[in-house]
């Protein structure tokens, strides 16, 4: 047997495999030394299936690395640590707030007098109240009112009897969070009224609710029955502020109107004096009489001339009579005449007559005018008057400052899980950004 019968050709050696038997396991050969089982020519390097040219590589375990301690460390610090510390807070230190409720609306009384139905001047001296609630809403939430309830309930002591160092308190009975510093200006308590009382106004309809919290049940119900008085009072102003500016309008129209109709018959008495006309319409009537009386005495006369020189001769004295006659009573016809357009030096009046009457009418229709506007002056007066005896507007209160029983505030829970998400998405924002800049580098 040659040599390459013992040793075998590579082809024959590829084209009859040794079958592999299960549960049987191959040795390495002699001739390849360190071969590792499987047919690797590496321990740890690809192993090889039973199919040719098929190759799985081997992947290590994930280790943590030093960026990944980082952002462990920043989660830690940034998220868990501030929400344990909130969780604790607000289980801890945060005092029991209780919370009363009153509501309340402005009404206007709707009843009409007998004296708002002259001249249908009720509707201007009413006034409006359709902007009165948010007048109120305002109101409740001023300075002005801040001031009058601390005077009277000294709330600054109620909300600040849980800060560092209040009344001997340790640490752990001190809330400085939802309290207020004992020496805290009037503005630094405005603003924390903001945060106790919360207010909330329908513009629909007009309803107002307000919501006091307090440490104290009887302090909270104290405060909320305490802002319902202030807001009476508030609206009892307005209702003075009302009437006075109604009566002092009023009054200022009719002193107008008075003046006025005293000028207008000032006027018209100086031109009665000065022309000695009481009435110029009826003194035009009166001329007018004579006038129609002297056309029929002219026309008595020419038919009683015209008889008389037919039946006598021209020398007859009653014909001389009957003529001067005719003549005098045309003189008259025409003096009567120039007296309506010209003036007459002879009569108590030297001014043109259509003149006179044009400026009669125009005074009479301006005392007409004065007299009417002292009327409605007079009736708004009235109106004002009986309006000032009743109250316009009112305060209807729909809900009584409740008295809690059951502390509702500070909602922890929610607080708590709130802090939690935004703080998770803050440090997510934050840590996108940082891989974003690190990885442009």
């Amino acid at each position: 047997m040659s040599s390459e019968d013992k040793v075998g050709s590579p082809q024959k050696a590829a084209a009859s495999p040794v079958p592999n038997k299960p549960g049987a396991q191959q040795k390495p050969s002699a001739g390849q030394p360190g071969k590792a089982p499987g047919g690797d020519d590496k321990p740890g390097g690809p192993k090889k299936d039973a199919a040719p040219g098929n190759i799985r590589p081997v992947v290590s375990a994930a280790k943590m690395r030093r960026r990944h301690w980082g952002l462990v460390s920043s989660f830690l610090f940034a998220v868990v640590i501030p929400t344990v510390l909130t969780a604790f807070y607000l289980a801890v230190l945060a005092q029991d707030q209780y919370r009363s409720t009153t509501g309340f609306v402005v009404r206007q009384d709707e009843g009409n007098s007998a004296a708002s139905s002259l001249s249908g001047l009720a509707q201007f001296v009413g006034g409006s109240v359709s902007s009165d609630g948010d007048v109120l809403s305002k109101f409740v939430q001023s300075q002005r009112l801040v001031s009058e309830i601390d005077a009277k309930l000294d709330i600054r002591r109620h909300y600040a009897q849980y800060w560092f160092g209040v009344d001997g308190k340790s640490l752990l009975d001190t809330d400085p969070v939802f309290s207020i510093q004992p020496n805290a200006s009037i503005e630094d308590l405005s603003d924390y009224w903001d945060r106790m009382v919360r207010v909330s106004f329908d513009q629909g309809t007009g309803l107002i609710e307000v919501q006091v919290l307090a440490f104290d049940p009887a302090m909270a119900q104290a405060i909320a029955q305490e802002v319902l008085n202030q807001s009476q009072v508030m609206i009892n102003a307005l209702n003075d502020t009302a009437r006075a500016d109604a009566m002092r309008y009023a009054n200022a129209d009719l002193e107008t109107a008075l003046n006025r109709l005293k000028e207008a018959r000032e006027a018209l008495t100086g031109f009665r004096t000065r022309t000695q006309i009481v009435d110029p319409l009826a003194d035009l009537q009166g001329r007018m009489g004579v006038m129609t009386n002297l056309q029929q005495q002219l026309a008595e006369a020419l038919i009683e001339f015209d008889l008389l020189r037919e039946t006598n001769s021209s020398s007859d004295p009653r014909l001389v009579q009957a003529k001067r006659r005719i003549e005098v009573i045309q003189e008259r016809i025409l003096s009567e005449r120039n007296s309506f357009t010209g003036g007459d030096m002879t009569s108590a009046v030297a001014e043109d007559y259509p003149k006179l009457l044009a400026e009669y009418e125009s005074l009479q229709v301006d005392l007409e005018f004065a007299e009417e506007a002292y009327r409605l002056a007079l009736s708004a007066v009235e109106v004002a008057r009986s309006n000032a005896t009743r109250q316009s507007r009112y305060l209807a209160t729909y809900i009584e400052p409740t008295r809690p029983e059951t502390a509702e505030f500070p909602r922890r829970f929610m607080l708590g899980g709130l802090a939690c998400l935004f703080l998770t998405l803050l440090w997510g924002v934050g840590a996108l950004v940082y891989y974003s800049i690190r990885d442009r580098q």
